[in-house]
């Protein structure tokens, strides 16, 4: 993003958020900085701004509407029009179908797709007014892979997925790109809550065929920089011809 531009990033006071957060600000933009943890991405923002970046922290729980809305207008009468928007927000509960609750069901499709159409939505009603815009969604492998245990999570992030693309065709006359960047295995704390040990991640490299989930190709789990430097790029103008699509950032481990 260029010097003077306004991103707006979602669960950003840590893991990928934090990382897009901290990218696109060391970048020049100043970045409005959201999340329900309100004192976390408050320490975020100062962090940051400690260092040179213009960051602003908001406490909003994207799955609210109202607030969206609400917070939303503030940001942009506070720092000015948003140029770009990063969804990252969301959460996991895993559970086999069989064994998950309705609101385990409820309160992940609230966050992981709801929240990006609150989000999405306040963003392209601004965006096209000025005819130009990124949004970017950060989705993930699970989305067009099934996992065992996942399926509340992979079914919402296809979802999100999905809203993003036909979002992006919606506004692809107004000169506004909307792309998706869907992690693997990431190196956070959503990642390090799933390990039975303390060496989980050698587990998450090699996979489990006992659940018919393959390794990752490349040796390594991804660190929320890998995520943060591809949205970097999608939302700058060096991707100006690149819309509705979906990279894939996963060491080679959903084998596309």
């Amino acid at each position: 993003m260029r010097p003077g531009q306004i991103a707006v990033v979602t669960g950003a006071a840590r893991g990928i958020g934090a990382a897009v957060t901290e990218t696109l600000s060391r970048a020049g933009a100043t970045v409005a900085a959201v999340d329900r943890d309100a004192e976390a991405v408050a320490a975020t923002a100062a962090r940051l701004r400690d260092s040179g970046c213009c960051v602003v922290g908001y406490g909003l729980d994207v799955a609210d509407e109202h607030a969206v809305e609400q917070v939303g207008g503030t940001v942009e009468a506070e720092l000015g029009p948003v140029d770009a928007l990063v969804n990252v927000a969301g959460v996991l509960y895993p559970g086999e179908v069989a064994d998950l609750t309705t609101a385990d069901w409820a309160a992940t499709f609230a966050a992981n797709a709801a929240g990006v159409f609150h989000m999405c939505r306040f963003a392209a009603r601004s965006m096209r007014l000025r005819r130009a815009g990124a949004i970017v969604t950060v989705g993930s492998n699970a989305a067009q892979t099934p996992r065992v245990g996942m399926a509340a999570y992979a079914a919402s992030k296809a979802a999100a997925t999905q809203l993003t693309k036909c979002l992006g065709l919606e506004l692809a006359p107004y000169n506004i790109r909307c792309n998706v960047v869907s992690p693997g295995s990431t190196d956070t704390d959503m990642q390090r809550a799933l390990w039975r040990d303390t060496d989980g991640s050698t587990a998450a490299i090699a996979g489990d065929l006992s659940v018919f989930r393959v390794g990752i190709p490349l040796g390594r789990l991804a660190e929320p920089d890998d995520v943060a430097r591809l949205v970097a790029f999608l939302v700058s103008e060096d991707a100006r011809h690149l819309t509705m699509q979906n990279i894939y950032v996963d060491g080679g481990a959903s084998l596309r």
